[in-house]
């Protein structure tokens, strides 16, 4: 083949059409870079957006002191193995209906349902107060929830010591309620109103006391979460609600001095328990959750009268709980209180976002000639959907899950139809 002779002018050609090609090369070497980077953060963000998506579901069930009452009425040999045997019933059956959370009632009375340094055995589960059961029932629930693939919360009630007795001699001797009672110097510190015993929601000793119940929990047991509910004040009257109760307190107080209401001094006694009490807990193990469970109608809540949960501030701040949980225990037919616009209210009371809403759901109704109405009674006595198209709104309103009360119902007789439908939305 014979050699091509090149003029100066066709190399200097021939060099400058290499040079083009090689920068040509070079932009799609760094496009296809560019392209497969944009490709990697698509796919990273989409992979993010699912993960978010994919959170789980709160479905979550409580396990209250009746159902301690029927594990005890249920076997006359009541030692650490019936009791693990009875509560893996339990979870297993709540598992298969689509649950994955149980919150168990550890405190109902101001006493214990383990083994406490600050309360009493609960009489719940040994059948006398301050008498042991001879084995610790919340190391059993605990290890039993988790070895099934079920998280477990501690519930407790913060103020209330009885109901409809006001008799301290009935208490254990090392009750701290009966203890306090004895001296002068605390004997406010229990108060009787109405027939029943609370702790007092103004003093330092009684906030000390139900915080440190809490933080043995989350110490002593690998708890997931604690929970309160809705026993806070009791309700008054227009005529005592000045006088009564911790009014003494009030009125020795700086909110009495610098004229502020008695009803703004109770709020802050109940939101500066909260507040201190998700301290101590995140204090100990930042993953342990916190959690309350109001009453369902936000105006009482508000109320000049009872409660005395500012709501507005926990759902609009991080300092306070981690998630909310309304009572929301009336049907779509209740002529003041139906179902979907209460959950609405709830909904816009949490668009901050800075808390978790889940709804707790009244299972105990179904089947029951109950109601406000005709039409709400019908409905929990006769449709068998109507816990389903509850669970359904909630989801359509994004809600981030669901507490229903309580097992006892859960599993009864009366509730199986309406039950039965329940599973087929809480197992998607």
């Amino acid at each position: 083949m014979k050699r091509l002779k090149l003029g100066k002018i066709q190399w200097i050609s021939l060099l400058v059409v290499s040079a083009m090609f090689a920068n040509l090369c070079s932009h799609m070497v760094l496009a296809a870079s560019a392209s497969e980077q944009t490709k990697a953060k698509v796919t990273t963000t989409a992979a993010k957006k699912t993960t978010k998506t994919k959170q789980e579901e709160y479905k979550a069930f409580w396990f209250s002191y009746y159902d301690y009452d029927t594990y005890r009425e249920t076997n006359k040999k009541r030692n650490a193995k019936t009791f693990r045997t009875y509560f893996t019933k339990v979870v297993k059956k709540e598992k298969s209906f689509g649950m994955n959370r149980v919150i168990v009632q550890v405190r109902p009375f101001g006493d214990a349902i383990y083994k406490s340094k600050y309360f009493p055995w609960s009489k719940y589960i040994s059948g006398k107060q301050g008498r042991s059961p001879g084995y610790d029932p919340l190391k059993i629930m605990v290890d039993v929830a988790h070895k099934n693939g079920m998280k477990i919360e501690a519930w407790v009630n913060p103020y209330r010591v009885t109901i409809g007795s006001t008799n301290y001699s009935k208490l254990s001797k090392n009750n701290p309620a009966r203890k306090w009672h004895a001296k002068k110097s605390t004997s406010r510190n229990v108060l009787a109103y109405n027939g029943s015993l609370y702790y007092n929601p103004s003093k330092k000793d009684v906030r000390n006391l139900i915080i440190n119940g809490a933080k043995e929990i989350v110490k002593n047991y690998k708890v997931d979460g604690i929970h309160m509910d809705d026993y806070f004040y009791p309700e008054f009257t227009s005529k005592n609600v000045k006088t009564a109760f911790d009014a003494k307190e009030y009125n020795k107080s700086s909110y009495k001095k610098n004229k502020k209401s008695i009803y703004t001094y109770r709020r802050a006694q109940v939101s500066t328990l909260v507040m201190d009490m998700k301290a101590a807990i995140k204090k100990i193990n930042s993953k342990v959750t916190y959690g309350i469970s109001p009453a369902g109608n936000i105006d009482n809540l508000t109320s000049k009268y009872s409660y005395y949960v500012d709501i507005y501030k926990w759902t609009n701040s991080k300092k306070y709980v981690d998630y909310i949980c309304p009572q929301i225990y009336w049907g779509f037919k209740h002529p003041t209180a139906k179902f979907n616009k209460v959950t609405d209210r709830w909904v816009k009371a949490c668009k901050s976002k800075k808390v978790k809403l889940y709804i707790g759901i009244g299972v105990y109704r179904v089947g029951h000639n109950t109601g406000q109405n005709s039409a709400e009674r019908k409905e929990w006595k006769s449709d068998k959907n109507v816990l389903k198209n509850q669970v359904k709104y909630g989801r359509k309103k994004k809600v981030d899950g669901f507490a229903f009360f309580d097992y006892q119902d859960l599993t009864s007789k009366s509730s199986s139809k309406a039950v039965s439908q329940l599973k087929t939305v809480l197992k998607k």
